[in-house]
């Protein structure tokens, strides 16, 4: 509803609504945009030359490989068990849902700091495993596995998170008639489900990949830091900052900027590709509405 439109008690005076704005695009310029500002100007502060060599040198580039292996590992496992939790909560009924559902949560409340000191009592070499992956020679603390680990520990509720509330309000009706068609499970997933919930599954996929990039408490407790082998970039920018070398850190934190960035317009870009997608919908099923509807959906 316009504010036109709204009766005279609902509208707020013109001045009130330039006062709300200002402190709202003040906070963000503050907050947001300044810092991320100082990040590629500070960046870019010794010219270009210290830039590239900054972001090219071995233990960057070694540390920006592990990040995107870490990445692409993540997420594959977090689609697969988003999907599955979403399915088994949403479709079905069993003792422990509301468990499940707190298990999923988990990793929201409890610090990441905590959450890797949790891998490193487990499988550390004083950890209750830790006799046991010596004896055989495994390696999961100090070493890739246990980044992976703790990264998967904060990313997978996001996918989980977004499929949910979506799966919950759409209901099981489309996939109980296909089934009553004959469809098999696979086929219902497929050709009903999939299609449903394609637009939150990316926009979770999108969340949990950017929280596996930027992640750093879990992972600092569990990584050992070492350069060029557990070093992620989160990691390498905290030892440059701390060696003094400010230029090269901050160049290596302006590449986590435009993942974060990257993000941000990948992430618009879907929801505008599901208002059209909506929009599409209804001009098919509902021409009428659809026709009344378009200057609100343009």
């Amino acid at each position: 509803m316009s504010a036109i439109s709204r009766p005279p008690h609902l509208t707020e005076p013109r001045a009130l609504q330039l006062a709300f704005i200002f402190v709202a695009l003040a906070f963000l310029g503050l907050f947001l945009v300044l810092p991320l500002a100082v990040v590629f100007i500070e960046a870019l502060s010794r010219g270009w030359q210290v830039f590239v060599a900054a972001i090219t040198e071995p233990d960057a580039f070694a540390a920006i490989r592990l990040t995107l292996i870490v990445a692409a590992i993540s997420l594959p496992l977090n689609l697969i068990f988003g999907v599955a939790a979403a399915w088994s909560i949403t479709r079905f009924q069993f003792r422990g849902k509301q468990v499940l559902l707190t298990l999923i949560d988990l990793p929201f409340s409890v610090s990441p700091i905590v959450a890797g000191l949790v891998f490193v009592l487990l499988f550390g070499s004083q950890g209750w495993f830790g006799e046991f992956l010596q004896a055989h020679d495994l390696k999961i603390v100090y070493a890739i596995p246990g980044i992976l680990l703790a990264t998967l520990f904060v990313t997978f509720p996001f996918i989980a998170r977004e499929l949910i509330p979506l799966m919950q309000a759409q209901g099981s009706e489309e996939e109980q008639a296909a089934l009553t068609l004959g469809a098999s499970g696979w086929n219902i997933f497929r050709r009903v489900t999939l299609p449903n919930i394609r637009w939150a599954l990316v926009y979770g996929a999108i969340l949990a990949n950017a929280r596996a990039m930027g992640e750093f408490g879990a992972v600092s407790v569990v990584s050992g830091h070492i350069r060029g082998l557990t070093n992620t970039m989160t990691l390498h920018v905290e030892i440059l900052y701390n060696e003094y070398q400010f230029a090269a850190s901050f160049a290596v934190a302006s590449l986590l900027a435009l993942l974060a960035i990257l993000t941000l317009v990948v992430k618009h870009l879907i929801e505008w590709l599901d208002r059209r997608s909506v929009a599409t919908e209804v001009a098919e099923h509902y021409p009428e509405a659809a026709l009344t509807a378009r200057p609100a959906i343009a």
